[in-house]
């Protein structure tokens, strides 16, 4: 960058930072870094202070779980039958189980269950034993939005129920035609306020829903649940009958997860990482640990902290520099990335951050890795990006 251009752009970033209330005096507040394909510094600004990444994080998490777990891996939900013809259920963290998804199970576990000469089941049981329980996610809190959803062995429909009030019949109602609006989620939703939307279970309640929609697909199926759904263990005189095989690889859940910025996909991955590297149950200990060694040991990554796995947490911090050599490691997945003419990105904003990592598309398509991070109110992000692309133009 000519230096009256970078003069300038330092200046206006200056301006920014005295007109921003939550600036702190003598503390940076933004950081950027553009390099060229071959990994090597062309401009930056701060590039060893920490910030915090926001859902760039989630880039970091990708990488530690291919590391993990293998980008084909598959996630897989086992069902089993006990001697008293109960039915149990036995999550590994899938984050993406979908009503869809789970009545087609009930549709085979059915066809089996009725092929044993099965048609009444006493009980439902889910086993959450591949978490640790009640985990806490760093930065979640209690309210009704999405990403304050909890994290369970067994989850569907990331912990959320969507629904819709019809004015004209007075009846409230599913907001998604594949899913039945199940009893218990009436006063929850009630609660709200809301006439339509989408609303988090609570940590309780998210524990036996997957296990309510079974009960209620497998009942359309022809196979009579006698009692409700209570959690519990799979024992070794269990009989093994069907396994559910995640249609997606980890490689296009993490596609999703980034397209659609998903904390909750992206922590119950960074759990499951965890429980490879060290056995289940999973545990955020776990998992940090993981996940911090993956960085250092491969990637050279030691000015990082590590809270949990999608960004959502403030004390997550990294350095422009440091994610550089996440960038440069991810480069052999970069289509997995949103993608606008020029450049493969993703974002991370909280309350008074605003993040943008990714790569701008030089010639020959070649990839030059981007940094911004700036962790304040104010301007200064558009004039940035516009001025490191001009770099690799």
């Amino acid at each position: 960058m000519p230096f009256l251009h970078k003069w300038i752009l330092l200046l206006f970033l200056a301006m920014a930072l005295v007109q921003s209330p939550g600036a702190i005096a003598g503390t940076p507040k933004i950081g950027y870094l553009v390099a060229d394909s071959h990994g090597k510094v062309m401009d930056a600004l701060n590039p060893d202070q920490a910030f915090v990444p926001a859902s760039t994080f989630k880039l970091l998490t990708a990488l530690g779980a291919f590391n993990e777990l293998g980008e084909n891996f598959r996630f897989k939900t086992k069902f089993f039958l006990g001697p008293d013809r109960t039915l149990k259920i036995k999550g590994s963290g899938d984050p993406l189980i979908t009503s869809e998804i789970l009545e087609k199970s009930c549709c085979d576990l059915a066809s089996i269950l009725l092929k044993k000469g099965v048609s009444t089941i006493k009980t439902l049981v889910v086993d959450n034993l591949f978490f640790e329980p009640d985990i806490q996610i760093p930065g979640t809190g209690g309210s009704t939005n999405p990403y304050d959803a909890g994290v369970n062995a067994l989850s569907a429909n990331f912990n959320t129920v969507s629904f819709r009030f019809d004015k004209h019949d007075g009846q409230l109602l599913s907001g998604e035609p594949q899913t039945p609006l199940l009893s218990f989620t009436r006063p929850r939703i009630l609660a709200s306020g809301l006439d339509r939307g989408r609303i988090v279970l609570s940590r309780i309640e998210s524990r036996t829903y997957a296990g309510r929609l079974v009960k209620f697909f497998l009942e359309q199926k022809g196979i009579k649940v006698m009692g409700g759904v209570e959690e519990g263990q799979v024992l070794q005189q269990d009989l093994h009958i069907y396994t559910h095989v995640s249609p997606y690889t980890l490689a296009e859940l993490v596609r999703q997860l980034l397209q659609f910025s998903n904390n909750f996909m992206a922590n119950q991955i960074f759990l499951t990482a965890g429980a490879a590297a060290f056995s289940p149950p999973a545990s955020l200990e776990k998992s940090v640990g993981a996940l911090r060694a993956y960085a250092s040991n491969t990637l050279g990554i030691e000015n990082i902290s590590i809270a949990e796995g999608s960004g959502i947490s403030r004390r997550n911090r990294i350095s422009p520099r440091e994610m550089l050599k996440v960038l440069m490691a991810f480069k052999s997945h970069y289509s997995l990335m949103n993608h606008e003419r020029d450049e493969f990105y993703k974002t991370g904003t909280l309350d008074g951050v605003r993040t943008r990592v990714g790569y701008f598309t030089g010639k020959n398509n070649s990839l030059f890795p981007f940094i911004i991070m700036i962790n304040q109110q104010g301007q200064g992000y558009k004039i940035i990006k516009e001025r490191l692309k001009s770099m690799v133009q």
